[in-house]
């Protein structure tokens, strides 16, 4: 890969985006240079990460996190500088040496660094889908602002931009409907009734891909393709209604587009992060992720299936809620956004059931009505106003 190297910020490095991130670049040394390394409280694999990648800074969320790594760092003879709290996220994010950003802290909290890195003009590399879900326009316009370039790196929304046309303003005219793919997570063939007694381990044992907690319950309840509907909108221009979502349990075709001449085209690979996260790195060129090649003459055979099915609908009653909140006034994802971390939490904590995430989604919508949203703090306060009134809700559920 002939290009200028690129000195790059991992946001969430210790999660599983910013493992296979760092994975990826430990192949291609040359071409990238880690500047921060950030994490909340996981000290052992960042201090694992510093040694072997020597960035400048290492960020951890947690101060008292951040102390016990300055303390490891410094028993190592490690040079590298330690720093705390939220506001260094957003230094390491927009930092003039920094060229490229890897955004990949899960939920609202990622906000922030990502619009600062949008206004700073950074080749942001988007796993945090709640940037676009929260932070919708108003991310846009810091994107637009700072002239960043945005690439996103959901497997899906990563597989619609391969297949996109490079001209963007081809886009609207060209393309009659994106198609997302969707696994079908743990239970796409489990009896609805049966969903009241899903526990946290079964919910996060997905069959194909290998994630953390969160995002492992959000696919075991499909609303991690809510969030990727209202993401695709955001990132592509489209109209909910020309967004579609289709059940692939192989999860090979990661999606498509169809075009107005009945043409599709798809992005077919392994499901292995390390392919997106290459092609982010590398765009337009590519380079070699680590992830093995499908062999052809030995795939099982590819099925898709409706969410039409009453069935399917039963088990997965969230995905509607994507086209809701898109539909309802701005801020509305925002909501549904910092319900569903209230509930899927709340569910890890053994404190309501797999089935009282959606009432509690549905419950805090309903209750909370966004006012007009003009800047990032009105985006902020109402996060913060719905996850008081989803805690709330959530004591009243058993």
């Amino acid at each position: 890969m002939n290009v200028k190297k690129q000195i790059l910020s991992v946001l969430g490095s210790t999660g599983s985006i910013g493992v296979n991130t760092l994975d990826v670049v430990s192949h291609h040394r040359d071409s990238f240079e880690i500047f921060a390394l950030t994490g909340a409280k996981q000290v052992d694999v960042m201090l694992s990460q510093c040694a072997q990648f020597h960035p400048r800074f290492a960020v951890m969320v947690d101060e008292a996190a951040a102390n016990l790594l300055r303390d490891k760092l410094r028993a190592e003879n490690l040079s590298t500088q330690v720093l705390s709290g939220a506001e260094a996220l957003v230094q390491v994010a927009c930092d003039e040496r920094v060229t490229t950003v890897m955004a990949a802290i899960v939920g609202a909290a990622g906000l922030p660094s990502c619009i600062s890195a949008a206004k700073a003009g950074k080749r942001l590399l988007l796993a945090n889908k709640e940037a676009l879900v929260v932070g919708g326009q108003l991310f846009l316009d810091a994107v637009a602002q700072g002239g960043a370039k945005l690439l996103p790196i959901d497997s899906e929304h990563s597989a619609v931009f391969q297949s996109l046309p490079q001209d963007a303003s081809l886009w609207d005219a060209n393309v009659d409907k994106i198609i997302l793919t969707a696994s079908g997570g743990p239970f796409r063939t489990l009896d609805p009734r049966a969903l009241r007694d899903v526990t946290p381990e079964q919910a996060c044992a997905h069959p194909n891909w290998v994630m953390g907690r969160k995002i492992s319950v959000d696919s075991a309840t499909m609303m991690n393709k809510a969030l990727e509907v209202i993401e695709a909108k955001y990132l592509f221009g489209m109209v909910p209604e020309r967004i579609e979502v289709v059940i692939h349990p192989q999860s090979i075709v990661h999606s498509m587009v169809q075009f107005i001449d009945g043409s599709v085209v798809a992005q077919l690979g392994t499901p292995d992060m390390r392919v997106p996260i290459a092609y982010g790195l590398s765009w337009p060129q590519r380079m070699k992720s680590g992830a093995s090649n499908l062999d052809f003459r030995n795939l099982p055979a590819m099925t898709f299936e409706s969410f039409d099915d009453p069935e399917q609908q039963a088990r997965f009653p969230g995905l509607k809620l994507a086209w809701q909140a898109l539909n309802a006034p701005a801020g509305s994802t925002t909501v549904l956004n910092a319900a569903n971390e209230v509930a899927v939490a709340a569910f890890l904590d053994k404190r309501i059931r797999f089935d009282h995430i959606h009432a509690l989604n549905v419950a805090t919508m309903q209750s909370v009505i966004p006012d007009k949203i003009t800047e990032l703090q009105d985006l902020l306060d109402l996060d913060r106003r719905a996850r008081f009134v989803a805690e709330d809700l959530a004591l009243t559920l058993n």
